[in-house]
């Protein structure tokens, strides 16, 4: 079987969350990150024969990449990788040893939801790493939503803020990420966030979703309108 250029370049976002993965029969892949905070999950064109466990990503993309139109041919133990004169016979990894998610993430209702674009992610992420920063928080004290990036161990540091748009002035709250565990696979995504403990970001481009959990630092409040008692 061929593996497309599109889930190479998932698999190589995944070990950018995780160097390990745990592949399922089918055609969906997953990976959880060592520290748990973040899972990612997508449907691929694929469908894969066998479960099977890469312990280093890194090694096995490069071996991918030693072929120009690879076939894989998945058994037991190994998959045989080759372009018909030349062939790598690469080994599973005991599945024990990795990091897996073991079940699927039910996302509570959403109190937030907004269009997060390629270009916008793009820049925040530049921003940090232009002024070594290494915090983001959505907030909005019941007008615009905004995207700041900062350092919130510094009252002092450099900030930059993106306006994402139009709030709801009963909101007000901010919920706080480390950009280190906003690694996405580069689209446009739409974004909720619940109250407490998760969030989601959903590709508008093919079947790819992240949940990122939230800073402890971060808080909502809901107000109540106008005249209400």
């Amino acid at each position: 079987m061929k593996i497309s250029s599109g889930t190479l370049a998932l698999l190589k976002n995944f070990r950018d969350l995780n160097s390990n993965i745990l592949i399922k029969n089918g055609n969906i892949i997953k990976t959880l990150t060592p520290a748990k905070n973040v899972m990612a999950t997508a449907k691929v064109v694929e469908t894969f024969p066998v479960e099977f466990g890469i312990w280093d990503l890194t090694s096995f993309l490069g071996t991918v990449s030693l072929f120009d139109d690879p076939d894989f041919e998945f058994s037991a133990k190994y998959v045989k990788i080759g372009d018909g004169n030349s062939s790598v016979k690469y080994f599973y990894s005991e599945p024990s040893l990795l990091t897996v998610p073991t079940k699927d993430i039910n996302m509570p209702d959403s109190v937030v939801s907004f269009e997060l674009t390629e270009r916008i992610l793009n820049d925040l992420k530049k921003a940090a790493a232009v002024l070594n920063l290494s915090d983001l928080s959505i907030v909005s004290d019941g007008g615009e939503i905004s995207a700041v990036v900062t350092d919130s161990k510094n009252t002092t540091s450099n900030s930059y803020s993106v306006s994402l748009g139009g709030g709801d002035e009963s909101q007000e709250f901010n919920f706080d990420f480390k950009i280190e565990n906003l690694r996405f696979l580069s689209g446009d995504y739409e974004v909720e966030i619940a109250e407490k403990v998760v969030s989601q970001f959903t590709n508008r481009n093919i079947n790819l979703q992240y949940w990122a959990a939230l800073e402890s630092s971060s808080s909502f409040a809901r107000s109540e309108p106008a005249g209400v008692r």
